[in-house]
């Protein structure tokens, strides 16, 4: 008697359960591309304010998705990320901060 072949799910590169995870893949890639923006704008002093709001939602978007991850491979990413958002949200809040010269 044949035998049913089964359809393989898509092949992911985060998740190795082999069950698809959107929201965590969705998070990782929010994570690195606001980390990206925030350690590359935290290098120009008059970039403060897109630095300091893009590291502190990396930051905080990192957290989250560290909170929902299942595995290591999506964990991994969610790091570098968080570092980066981290590195660019004190550097943009040592040029000027989240408001610095707009309020006040």
């Amino acid at each position: 008697m044949a035998q049913a072949i089964r359809p393989r799910p898509p092949v992911s590169l985060l998740a190795t359960d082999g069950k698809p995870h959107p929201l965590q893949q969705a998070l990782v890639v929010v994570t690195l591309v606001l980390g990206a923006l925030a350690f590359v704008t935290a290098m120009f002093d008059s970039l403060h304010l897109i630095s300091s709001w893009a590291g502190l939602i990396g930051i905080l978007t990192a957290a989250y998705g560290q909170y929902v991850s299942v595995t290591t491979r999506e964990r991994f990413p969610l790091i570098i990320g968080l570092g980066a958002s981290a590195i660019g949200f004190f550097l943009g809040m040592a040029h000027g901060g989240l408001f610095g010269g707009v309020v006040g």
